[in-house]
């Protein structure tokens, strides 16, 4: 957690590869999972184009790809969409879609940036639900976010300032 520009999207753009870090180190092991704070869709694919695009980049079976598909419209509760493009969808609608993304490959590693943004007060607390039965089948998650009213959710809580943990 950190105010904002305290430097928790930068951290986690180096974790999932996108910036190189100017100093320390990361390494990450398994499959990752990242759902960034600001929705990376493309405007003119329907719900379910999206979920196909990304099940094949992530080497999914057909069958696979459509099982969890399924799993994450039903568990997110937007299956009603499935056919609207993403032109067509409300701010949480497409982070809905940016988290069924993220968690499509059974990632070992989930990271969030800011992931409820948009969300409703039922996505919310659905949202809860799901990262809780998913840390307990072993998926290590990680939450960035400048408020944390959830703390007692948290296994640990670091705090950046000017892009440092503070203690």
């Amino acid at each position: 957690m950190g105010e904002t520009g305290s430097g928790k999207s930068t951290l986690m753009q180096i974790i999932v590869g996108l910036m190189r870090e100017d100093s320390g180190a990361v390494s990450v092991s398994g499959r990752l999972g990242y759902c960034p704070q600001i929705p990376l869709l493309y405007e003119k694919l329907t719900v379910t184009e999206h979920l196909r695009l990304f099940g094949r980049v992530y080497g999914m079976t057909d069958a696979l790809l459509s099982a969890q598909a399924e799993l994450l419209l039903q568990e997110l509760a937007f299956s009603r969409y499935r056919k609207r493009l993403v032109q067509e969808l409300s701010g949480g609608t497409r982070q809905k879609l940016n988290l069924a993304i993220a968690l499509l490959h059974d990632p070992d590693v989930l990271v969030l940036d800011e992931p409820y943004a948009g969300f409703d007060w039922e996505t919310y607390l659905r949202f809860w639900e799901m990262a809780e039965a998913r840390r307990a089948d072993g998926m290590g998650i990680l939450v960035v976010s400048h408020l944390l009213a959830e703390r007692q959710r948290l296994s640990r809580i670091y705090e950046l300032r000017e892009g440092r943990r503070t203690e």
